[in-house]
């Protein structure tokens, strides 16, 4: 019998909202969030019950306005505890949340504005401008800075949306694998079902209901904070350690002085935390695992043997939600192999197939497609892409989910991530769409041609590499390399920008003149080790460019 039953009435939950109110009412005094000394907000701790009041007292606010069902509120909090009551207030009412990250430029936040039909961005007075500007381009959107939150709200406009938009809990925006990013519509159920499948695992993830302190370095606009360390702390009566960033030099004395018992990670963290110098206190933690994926694989067992923390790895995406997670929470781990172990039979069933959707023996590399258990293949998945029904389509082909992600699987069952088939980079845990850095990239001024591909890093996993055909004005200097990164800057936020660019006479295309992205990726890798003439470094002036941009910090 599973341990949490005692809570009892977890069937009738029908929001997350909801799901925090039963747990408020059993852990009333426990933490809910924490915000360390050091980070914007911090050291502040709210219990369950204050948080709950801040919400009511914020969703009042939604009510007078006549913020509800249909309504799409955009969030540009930052890693700030009102994020969290804002999105719960919002729930409540039953309003879609759509996160915004705090490191996107005007152009990124007038898309998702746009894209998303907002009818109200709440934020922080240090965007106000951004957002201002965004609406006076275009979008419909409302804007409230949080330093406004004695003046009543703008009033809501008619809803603008209908069917599985409507119900969403939130839209949460992908990286975008052949173009702009796509809004996936997310449900209570799917946000419910996360942490039901977080808190059902056991294994070496057995959580404890109300003890656990869940750290996370990652923004809740990304889904791993948003829905995984947010609904696992809900659902067991923990409580979310929230940082604004990853600092690795002060990682152990914030681990230590939270009394964090369980760290959520990308796979860059670990290679960073080894790089540092050996320190007594990096062993005076209460962490029992850390949970998380993508960390080298020679930096695995180094890391558990220095650190004394398991790393738990898995595989998820926004679209898969924990109901299509997989991972090594029990059976063998095959530690440093890209192993991502199975998926938990109760909640999804995955396979491999090749390009024709056929089942693949096992040892044999094809693309992860993964569904629901039980008669429902998307249950607990997302709802779709927001106002884009061919795309969801596609993506569900056959009933299966296709995730775009190359694998292969061995005879006991155990899944082993290989590669990517989409046009993603994958950065410091950053899903970056190639097509967008591309679109952008070949608006530049004497750029004729451009692709952009992954290549590997040995801190951040892959970098940003630009392949560029420039015209006749343009000579290849490292001038003119930083020159183009100035360029996309003003469109593009830091972390896409590429950190080398190459200057090609041509790039290798298909018979339809389509770019033949698998040879150019070797081509990169080529330039990068023989550092020609026309190869060009450019991730100083790309640390240089964020530095100039960090804001300093806000007060609400």
């Amino acid at each position: 019998m599973n341990r949490f039953f005692e809570l009892g009435g977890e069937g009738s939950d029908k929001s997350v909202y909801a799901a925090f109110e039963r747990t408020r009412k059993r852990f009333g005094q426990n933490p809910f969030i924490h915000i360390p000394k050091g980070c914007p907000g911090g050291p502040l701790t709210l219990t369950y019950e204050q948080a709950g009041l801040r919400a009511e007292s914020i969703a009042d606010r939604y009510r007078r306005a006549a913020y509800g069902r249909g309504h799409h509120v955009a969030l540009l909090l930052e890693s700030r505890p009102e994020f969290y009551l804002h999105w719960l207030a919002l729930n409540s009412v039953g309003a879609t949340l759509v996160p915004i990250g705090g490191d996107l430029v005007n152009d990124e936040i007038r898309m998702l504005l746009r894209h998303g039909d907002v009818d109200l961005a709440v934020c922080l007075s240090g965007h106000l401008a951004s957002l201002e500007r965004a609406a006076q381009e275009g979008c419909m959107a409302q804007i409230a800075s949080l330093g406004s939150q004695d003046e009543p709200l703008p009033a809501a406009r008619e809803p603008r949306s209908g069917g599985a938009a409507s119900a969403a809990a939130a839209m949460v925006f992908t990286s975008g694998s052949t173009g702009a990013p796509k809004g996936c519509l997310l449900s209570n159920e799917y946000f419910l079902t996360f942490g039901r499948w977080y808190r059902d695992l056991g294994g070496r993830c057995a959580l404890r209901a109300g003890c656990e302190r869940f750290i996370t370095p990652l923004p809740p606009n990304h889904v791993n904070a948003l829905a995984f360390s947010s609904m696992g702390a809900i659902v067991t009566g923990g409580c979310i350690i929230q940082l604004d960033r990853f600092r690795p030099g002060q990682w152990w004395d914030v681990v230590q002085e939270t009394g964090a018992t369980v760290m959520h990670y990308l796979g860059v963290m670990p290679g960073m935390l080894l790089n540092l110098p050996e320190d007594p206190r990096e062993r005076r933690h209460a962490l029992r695992f850390g949970f998380g994926g993508g960390v080298r694989a020679a930096d695995h067992q180094r890391f558990e043997e220095r650190f004394g923390v398991p790393l738990v790895e898995a595989w998820a995406m926004t679209e898969t939600g924990g109901a299509g997670t997989i991972s090594t929470h029990s059976g063998a781990r095959h530690v440093g192999t890209g192993c991502i172990g199975r998926p938990a039979a109760e909640y999804s069933e995955a396979m491999v197939v090749d390009e024709q959707d056929h089942p693949l023996a096992p040892g044999l590399i094809g693309e992860l497609v993964v569904r629901a258990s039980g008669p429902d293949s998307r249950r607990g998945f997302f709802s779709g892409y927001y106002r884009n029904p061919e795309a969801s389509e596609l993506a569900w082909r056959g009933g299966w989910l296709h995730t775009g992600d190359l694998v292969r699987q061995n005879e006991e069952g155990y899944y082993f991530f290989v590669g990517r088939r989409k046009q993603i980079v994958r950065r410091s845990g950053e899903n970056i769409s190639a097509a967008e850095v591309e679109s952008v990239l070949a608006a530049c001024k004497n750029v004729r041609q451009a692709a952009v591909v992954p290549v590997p890093d040995e801190i951040r996993e892959e970098e940003v590499f630009a392949c560029v055909v420039p015209d006749g004005g343009l000579t290849p200097t490292q001038e003119a390399a930083e020159g183009l990164l100035q360029q996309m800057a003003e469109h593009l936020s830091y972390f896409k920008l590429p950190g080398y660019i190459a200057f090609v006479h041509q790039l290798p295309t298909t018979a339809t003149q389509k770019l033949r992205y698998g040879v150019i990726i070797e081509l990169a890798r080529s330039l990068m080790s023989q550092r020609g003439p026309e190869f060009f470094d450019v991730r100083s002036a790309k640390s240089a460019h964020r530095a100039s941009q960090v804001r300093p910090s806000h007060s609400p």
